[in-house]
């Protein structure tokens, strides 16, 4: 199997609403730190580590909300947010630093070489928002 094969990702919605054709022996992974109920019972389990860090989160959640109240509409404030708190790169140091966010990814990594088929799941649709999971699966399939 092929990498494209054997790693996914999507959002919990698309999953709730048959919006996107999963294989059935695909294990759903959840990457969010607070998962709610309903996407509990919607993914076969979760790695909170594999969330963006707390200070990050609030960080570009307060600068989200700033840019709407400045004007910008939820997906323009979601991407200004996103570029001008460095998410991209503070996630990255944060899969590479964080020692409970390494061994995640060890395992995830060690799951998918064993041929597991894994989608990881949150709750962004990155149609038209930038999401830490593409950069969670660019990650993961740089190891394999």
């Amino acid at each position: 199997m092929t990498t494209t094969d054997l790693l996914q990702d999507t959002y919990v919605a698309a999953l709730q609403h048959d919006l996107v054709d999963v294989p059935t022996e695909t294990t759903l992974v959840g990457v969010v730190r607070r998962p709610t109920h309903s996407f509990r019972t919607t993914i076969d389990e979760n790695y909170p580590a594999l969330g963006p860090p707390p200070e990050l989160l609030t960080e570009f959640k307060q600068r989200q909300e700033d840019f709407k109240i400045q004007g910008l509409c939820d997906e323009g404030a979601h991407n200004a947010a996103w570029d001008e708190v460095g998410f991209e790169d503070r996630y990255r140091s944060h899969l590479t630093e964080a020692t409970d966010a390494k061994d995640a990814v060890a395992e995830l990594v060690d799951r998918l070489r064993a041929d597991e088929q894994l989608t990881v799941v949150c709750f962004e649709n990155t149609d038209q928002k930038r999401c830490h999971r593409t950069l969670l699966k660019k990650h993961l399939t740089a190891r394999l």
